[in-house]
């Protein structure tokens, strides 16, 4: 795949600077900050597949209880 030289005002480059994630490079970031994919598609794309859609929801849920235990962490080293 080819490549193309970009001009950005500094406003814009250091927006995308701020959004890019760490594994990303500025292509990625611009495409995925760009991409017209939203969590509606998304969610209509798995509602027709139940086995994946508790699949996923299982592992929505797990992540939930990681977040919760690591809040819960944090709260008890400030108190």
């Amino acid at each position: 795949m080819g490549t193309k030289q970009v001009r950005l005002e500094e406003d814009v480059y250091a927006r995308i600077k701020d959004e890019k994630r760490d594994e990303e490079s500025f292509s990625d970031a611009i495409d995925r900050l760009t991409s017209d994919w939203s969590l509606a598609q998304w969610a209509q794309k798995y509602e027709t597949d139940p086995e994946q859609s508790a699949s996923h929801r299982k592992l929505l849920d797990e992540l939930d209880e990681i977040d919760k235990e690591a809040a819960n962490e944090i709260v008890e080293q400030v108190e």
